[in-house]
């Protein structure tokens, strides 16, 4: 891995600990030599990881829409900004640019893109790894929902594997590194018509 895309949220949340884990993620990203690709925002927890990772003197790429970039909040202080046309070309080069993705703690925009690059990987169009970075617990309802999911037979077990997670992130950044993509067998994300 080279580098790592993080998703995350245009604000700050209501705990310091989610700022404290993008500053942590930050940190850790320059210190394994990870360059780090978002959304391109001076805002949020956006702004407090690309700003940490600037500040270490690591390599920052964003991807903004231009209306975005029109409504000022485009972080003109980063290494490398892209600005495409729409939302889809944002993520279509974010996964370009990847090796990886993480997801912090975020609001709907978080949750599209990281299920994208999921979908993406059960479907067989990548190999990356995605993971959530479940700082203060964030996600705990979500990957119980995605486990009452497969108990109810919409996602398949082994899907269910290209989801990791942990609180801390330089095990996350670990499990990501070790990750070995399963095979995509059609069998298991193809409808069987009756």
């Amino acid at each position: 891995m080279k580098s790592i895309c993080v998703f995350c949220g245009s604000g700050k949340g209501s705990s310091p600990e989610y700022i404290n884990a993008a500053q942590e993620l930050g940190r850790l990203l320059v210190k394994e030599n990870l360059d780090l690709v978002y959304g391109g925002a001076r805002v949020g927890l956006m702004n407090e990881i690309a700003n940490t990772v600037l500040e270490g003197g690591g390599k920052v790429t964003g991807v903004m829409p231009q209306y975005l970039v029109d409504k000022e909040v485009a972080h003109t202080g980063i290494t490398k900004l892209h600005i495409v046309k729409d939302m889809h070309q944002r993520k279509a080069m974010l996964s370009e640019l990847s090796d990886g993705f993480i997801a912090m703690p975020g609001g709907l925009g978080t949750l599209e893109e990281i299920f994208e690059a999921l979908t993406w990987a059960q479907l067989g169009i990548h190999k990356k790894p995605c993971g959530f970075l479940n700082v203060n617990g964030f996600y705990d309802k979500l990957l119980d929902f995605l486990d009452h999911a497969v108990d109810q037979e919409f996602i398949k077990s082994d899907n269910r594997k290209l989801v990791m997670r942990d609180p801390s992130p330089e095990n996350l950044l670990e499990l990501m590194r070790n990750y070995i993509p399963p095979g995509v067998d059609k069998a298991k994300w193809i409808l069987h018509i009756q």
